[in-house]
């Protein structure tokens, strides 16, 4: 029988950085993962000359040298900063809707602003006065949150406290009038999976921060590249991966974690159990009923599952240029109702009514695919239920069909694009079930409305021992994922030091 210090469930973005910072602070620790390859979404797949990314679309936190962001500086702790290549884009953003708007945004935001003024010139004053909200906002939430303020109050963080439960949709409200100018400055809602009358405005304003001071960065090699320096750098520092394992159980007893047992029936002691799972199979699949705390059933039943996606991955026989495609991301949306692109998630169907995002890697790093060549990836949100009504038997042609469709509406702004298909790959919420083990095949853990936030839920310990790290326990996406798991990682190790 194995025994570890701390034994990671998933080899996601949290389980490698929690992994890599528990080996490197020299406890012995073991990371079992399912596939056969590290990453949970940050991976890449290859058909004929292609090597597809699966989900990074836009890296957030990097900054410079110069201006360091908080994940570059976490991966340079962790000792993988030197190994990875990171390529600044030139662009935040290009938003159409067919006909009615068409506007490039970039990374900077006095040129941002000003490209909206531009464009909207009778709503200048409001556009200043909401970037300049947005920062003096988030500028409150990193004092308070980032840097861990032990005495956080109304009179220190006016803006916190006066905006921290109002809707994005609100403030937008107070700000605008021109429904079109709302919708060029939020497509980013769909990096979070609720519309603006849902979602919290401190949650866009971190994003724009996040994007226009630290820029978006795209990695060369791909997600991938960095998942793949992550499992090294537990390996050279003592650590273990083991894949093809998943983990059927989570040992408990006298109410603390023992270890795991793998599917296998292997029992593998430890001290600390880090999951990297989703909530639910962590505490559902993982757990005897009468294991878990009646908190955290508590939890479970006042949240809901995010959506999943619908992606096709291109790989294109011309270069960008001659397909017309000049903007590295793209939203290509079909009208400024996002409360009605939101309900429309819950259909298979894709239409005009829903929007979609498109990424062109090649644009930024002419290397990832092939000369002569682009690759792109057209992605829209979609909840599982609808996929899972699908009869086995039919479910291939229902996803060429609905691919059909959105091939569609991308060809509204870029004629001609299914003509130059060399390869194809369908991702549909089934798809992102199977691979990543979430259920209905959900990226972005729980919705993470205004109720559900860690003012209101903390990532808490209910169990001795056990820890939660990714994006069923706090933010999605890469960044917040990453820094999860690391932040985990140091908890465990503090934890080690304590019980020793």
């Amino acid at each position: 029988m194995e025994t570890y210090d701390a034994v990671i469930i998933g080899a996601g973005n949290a389980g490698l950085t929690a992994g890599a910072a528990i080996a490197q602070g020299g406890a012995k620790v073991v990371v079992l993962e399912r596939h056969t390859i590290p990453g949970g979404c940050a991976t890449s797949f290859c058909r004929g000359r292609f090597e597809f990314e699966v989900a990074l679309h836009q890296l957030s936190g990097i900054g410079t040298p110069e201006k360091p962001g908080p994940l570059r500086m976490v991966l340079d702790q962790l000792g993988v900063m030197e190994h990875l290549t990171f390529m600044p884009m030139t662009d935040l953003y290009h938003v159409m809707i067919p006909g009615k708007l068409d506007i490039l945004l970039e990374p900077d935001r006095a040129r941002a602003t000003a490209t909206l003024k531009h464009h909207f010139p009778d709503e200048a004053e409001g556009i200043d006065a909401f970037f300049d909200l947005v920062y003096r906002v988030f500028g409150e939430v990193i004092g308070a949150f980032y840097f861990k303020d032990p005495d956080v109050h109304r009179d220190k963080y006016p803006l916190y406290f006066q905006y921290g439960l109002k809707p994005l949709q609100a403030v937008l409200d107070d700000h605008f009038r021109d429904p079109l100018l709302k919708t060029a400055l939020t497509p980013y809602w769909t990096y979070m999976g609720l519309p603006p009358s849902q979602l919290s405005f401190i949650d866009m304003a971190a994003m724009l921060f996040a994007y226009i001071e630290f820029l978006p960065f795209h990695l060369k090699g791909g997600s991938q590249a960095l998942s793949t320096a992550l499992a090294d750098r537990i390996v050279q520092c003592g650590g273990r991966i083991r894949y093809n394992c998943p983990v059927a159980r989570i040992l408990v007893e006298s109410g603390r974690v023992t270890g795991v047992a793998t599917a296998e029936g292997e029992t593998i002691r430890a001290r600390q159990v880090v999951s990297n799972a989703s909530k639910i199979a962590t505490y559902v699949d993982m757990l005897a009923p009468d294991q878990v705390p009646a908190a955290v059933w508590g939890e479970l039943k006042r949240t809901s599952i995010s959506p999943s996606a619908f992606t096709l991955y291109l790989g294109l026989d011309q270069p960008p240029e001659a397909l017309g495609i000049t903007s590295s991301t793209n939203f290509i949306l079909g009208h400024t109702d996002a409360d009605m692109a939101y309900a429309r998630m819950k259909d298979r169907d894709i239409d005009h009514r829903d929007g979609m995002m498109m990424t062109c890697y090649t644009l930024i790093d002419p290397a990832f695919s092939p000369p002569g060549t682009s690759q792109v990836a057209l992605i829209t949100l979609k909840f599982g239920d609808a996929w899972l009504q699908v009869p086995p038997a039919q479910y291939a042609a229902e996803k060429y069909r609905v691919a059909d469709a959105m091939l569609q509406q991308a060809e509204q702004v870029f004629p001609g694009l299914r003509t130059h298909i060399e390869e194809m790959e369908i991702a549909t919420p089934i798809t992102h079930m199977r691979y990543l083990g979430t259920p209905r095949g959900a990226i972005y853990g729980f919705e993470k409305h205004i109720k559900d936030s860690p003012v209101f839920l903390p990532n808490q310990m209910h169990i001795e021992g056990l820890f939660l790290a990714g994006g069923w326990v706090g933010g999605n996406g890469f960044q917040p994922t990453l820094e999860s798991g690391f932040k985990t990682g140091q908890a465990v190790l503090r934890r080690l030091e304590r019980h020793q």
